[in-house]
């Protein structure tokens, strides 16, 4: 395990990979860690450096108290990537961590290679949905949530054959800091990058996958089309974390797109 205090907050990070490879940095969906990551990097481990890390409010990292901004995960991945000595990279994100990815191309476009956004949009529902999680929880605690968490996370033919795997990301879940995951929601609630995304400049690319009930196919298109240029793909059978329940898939469509586009 690695940590660095960045901007104040503690910060816990994994490298792994070739050292001297392109650098990939990989951000996590809200309620999970850098694990989700784990099968996606064994794939690629031959030929990229990698940096999983759980962001503020999540895993091992501090869970500072109040809601927080995207400007603050802004601020602490690129924060993470000078800590590390990394100028520029690919940065791939999922969910709130696609959302994190978009921030970073937006305000920060120069440390950005590639952008792979999955299952991710520039805008998460409205305030009244953030409000009403955030309250569940307060007085629930995270398992007030979680079965329909759960549901929305997978697939129904994950739900189905792998039922051990599915009780083991929810416990995952269950495990979530409560107020790290409450200021987390305010970050989806408050940000709206929609009239933004359109800055975008770095290659792209966005996936969605077929079975996602969280930022469904047609949503996550709409931010591919709002993006010039960018490139998007379905992965069939794959609900809302694909390097979970497709990492195979993912991992195909992360090389193939750092490869075509070129090293940078």
């Amino acid at each position: 395990m690695a940590f660095a205090r960045i901007n104040g907050v503690l910060l816990h990070y994994r490298l792994s990979g070739q050292q001297d490879g392109p650098a990939i940095i990989f951000a996590n969906s809200l309620g999970t860690d850098l694990r989700i990551w784990d099968r996606v990097t064994a794939l690629l481990a031959d030929r990229y450096r990698m940096v999983c890390y759980d962001k503020r409010g999540h895993g091992l990292s501090d869970s500072p108290s109040g809601d927080y901004r995207l400007a603050d995960h802004v601020a602490d991945l690129t924060g993470l990537l000078d800590h590390l000595g990394i100028r520029r990279a690919t940065l791939c994100g999922v969910s709130i961590g696609g959302l994190i990815a978009q921030g970073v191309a937006l305000h920060q476009p120069d440390r950005i290679r590639r952008l792979v956004l999955c299952d991710t949009a520039s805008k998460f529902g409205d305030a009244a949905l953030w409000n009403s999680r955030i309250e569940a929880i307060a007085h629930g605690g995270m398992a007030a949530i979680a079965d329909g968490v759960m549901d929305r996370w997978f697939s129904p033919d994950f739900q189905m054959r792998k039922p051990e795997d599915l009780a083991g990301w929810r416990n995952l879940f269950l495990r979530s800091d409560v107020a790290g995951y409450a200021s987390t929601c305010a970050t989806l609630r408050d940000t709206d990058l929609t009239g933004a995304v359109g800055r975008i400049a770095c290659p792209t690319l966005v996936i969605a996958g077929s079975a996602d009930k969280s930022t469904p196919v047609e949503l996550v298109r709409g931010l591919a089309a709002a993006i010039p240029g960018a490139r998007f793909d379905v992965i069939p059978g794959a609900g809302h974390i694909p390097s979970i329940e497709q990492p195979d898939a993912l991992a195909v469509l992360v090389a193939d797109f750092i490869e075509e586009a070129g090293h940078g």
